[in-house]
């Protein structure tokens, strides 16, 4: 049986940082990684973490559209300060970590998701 998990299991793990100060109580209800926007669009689905590294502020109207649960920037790459400003204004959280894809999707399954 797969768990349910929120955004804040993975800022327990403290391998995961709040680049938005957002609600992290969201269901995960799985995980898609992607860069290529419109990729992301026509194969994320609502609810999902969104791993990219793309940190311009169209990432949140991809993520708003979509309905996704949040983003997570892998590797430590910076977010670009209006995107931060409007993903608080979308009510989008975003996650920052140093693990990259791989090591997120480790980290998750090892979390039972």
């Amino acid at each position: 049986m797969v768990k349910k998990m929120k955004i804040s299991d993975l800022i327990q793990t403290g391998e995961f940082k709040q680049v938005t100060d957002l609600n992290l109580e969201k269901t995960l209800e799985g995980i898609y990684c992607g860069d290529l926007l419109s990729w992301v669009m026509s194969h994320a689905k609502e609810g999902e973490a969104w791993i990219t590294v793309q940190t311009h502020i169209n990432v949140i109207a991809v993520a708003s559209l979509l309905n996704l649960a949040c983003i997570i920037i892998p590797e430590n790459i910076e977010v670009e300060a209006d995107t931060i400003e409007k993903a608080t204004s979308e009510e989008i959280p975003i996650l920052a970590t140093s693990l990259n894809a791989y090591g997120i999707f480790k980290k998750v399954y090892e979390l039972g998701m």
